[in-house]
């Protein structure tokens, strides 16, 4: 599944899974991309600039591969917002407060072992 930062519901990170799993998935691409230059070096005849460019792409796209996929989403700065701000209620005002209010509060305590049934 594609990540669309602009339809994101929060400001909080990427699960660190699918994180992982995107790291894997360009190390793959990276090594694969890797191999064919190394077959490519000894396929293309005959030996010119390119047989270096490959050579050097051999050599070199390993430690790039490993750097990026070790660069996870720590380096990346988040910003994390707290829901509670926009939570915010009106002030009620004390003339429209009513003496009886629709909110029920249960306070339970904690059953004897006489009273619990088998």
């Amino acid at each position: 599944m594609r990540r669309n930062p602009d339809a994101s519901v929060t400001s909080l990170p990427r699960a660190p899974r699918d994180e992982a799993a995107e790291r894997v998935r360009h190390y793959a691409i990276t090594m694969g991309i890797r191999t064919i230059c190394f077959i490519l070096i000894f396929v293309v005849q005959p030996m010119g600039w390119w047989t270096w460019a490959f050579a050097i792409g051999a050599a070199v796209l390993p430690y790039i591969a490993v750097v990026f996929a070790n660069a996870g989403d720590d380096s990346v700065e988040t910003t994390v917002e707290s829901p509670l701000i926009g939570l915010e209620a009106a002030p009620r005002d004390a003339a429209s407060a009513s003496p009886h209010s629709d909110v029920i509060t249960v306070a339970e305590s904690a059953a004897r072992p006489s009273e619990q049934r088998p």
